[in-house]
């Protein structure tokens, strides 16, 4: 490797905060959202419909041992 190529490998001390802070601030958002999102969630409804497909799963598995 020559030494261009060296200088342009970054390291811990080259660090570029404002970039991180910006990666930072991102990641924030995006988690706001999805917890955003899990509060939305209707959680009976879930229940519901994962009791519903259950009944089907077994409804299914009777009617191929038949």
């Amino acid at each position: 490797m020559n030494n261009n190529q060296q200088q342009q490998q970054p390291n811990a001390s080259q660090t570029n905060a404002k970039k991180v802070r910006k990666q930072n601030a991102a990641a924030s958002q995006n988690q706001s959202q999805q917890t955003e999102f899990a509060s939305e969630t209707d959680a009976q409804e879930v229940r519901k419909q994962n009791q519903q497909s259950e009944q089907k799963k077994t409804q299914n598995q009777n009617q191929q041992q038949q």
